[in-house]
């Protein structure tokens, strides 16, 4: 019945991406602000549907950052990525080209400012970024990165690549850091979702001035502690 349950929940969730994104579309089309408004309230309708379709409840932990900042997260899944920016008020996420192309996601994800990263190419990526930063025409906001560059699963070790640390290093803004144990209940492939608690966790801060040697231990370590933790909270222990 749990199956059931989960291919009744991934069947509706991708239908109402493509409802929701059909009716926000003029409005998106014309405003920055009504992209956001569309994605947030997809975001929620994921979040409540998991909790009454398969008993996946949700909760975002540590302050959630709101000024201009790099956010660099630990992915395991889509709804890692439905919490974060469902947290913030204006995420945009470094994100690989293809996906541009993609129904709905792709649309939506240049309204809203994400930056398309072709493989191999990520200095060149950060370097139209910035300029865009310096003359005025990118929207100030939370820039997502996932420093490991895929969806990684439970307890399994992955490095974390340079891209965050080029990022922080030349934008000169603080990190967030975040954890997340939503690969428990939510897997990178598969249909099947289990009940319980998934959560996301915005850490502490890690100023500006650091090496990119130094930050991205740092990241590693805070990261993957948290994670770890959280894991281990779900009942799944990552360092067994």
């Amino acid at each position: 019945m749990r199956w059931v349950m989960s291919f009744l929940f991934v069947i509706q969730m991708y239908a109402m991406m493509a409802i929701m994104g059909i009716l926000f579309l003029p409005w998106a089309l014309v405003s920055r602000h009504g992209a956001r408004t569309a994605c947030r309230t997809y975001c929620k309708w994921v979040r409540l549907t998991a909790r009454l379709m398969v008993g996946l409840r949700t909760e975002v932990r540590g302050e959630v950052p709101t000024g201009n900042v790099l956010i660099a997260a630990k992915h395991q899944s889509f709804l890692d990525i439905i919490l974060i920016f469902g947290a913030v008020p204006a995420g945009k996420f470094i994100m690989k080209r293809e996906l541009m192309w993609m129904p709905v996601i792709g649309q939506y994800a240049l309204r809203i400012g994400c930056v398309p990263v072709e493989r191999g190419k990520r200095g060149q990526a950060i370097a139209k970024m910035l300029s865009d930063v310096a003359d005025g025409s990118a929207d100030p906001g939370q820039l997502i990165i996932y420093p490991q560059g895929t969806r990684i699963a439970p307890g399994v070790k992955a490095p974390y690549k340079v891209g965050a640390a080029l990022l922080y290093e030349q934008t000169g803004e603080a990190c967030v850091p975040a954890a997340t144990n939503v690969g428990v209940f939510w897997p990178r492939k598969g249909i099947y979702r289990k009940p319980g608690l998934a959560v996301v966790q915005f850490l502490p801060v890690i100023q500006p001035g650091l090496t990119k040697e130094r930050f991205l231990e740092r990241l590693e370590r805070e990261v993957e502690t948290a994670s770890n933790a959280l894991m281990k909270e779900a009942g799944f222990d990552a360092t067994a």
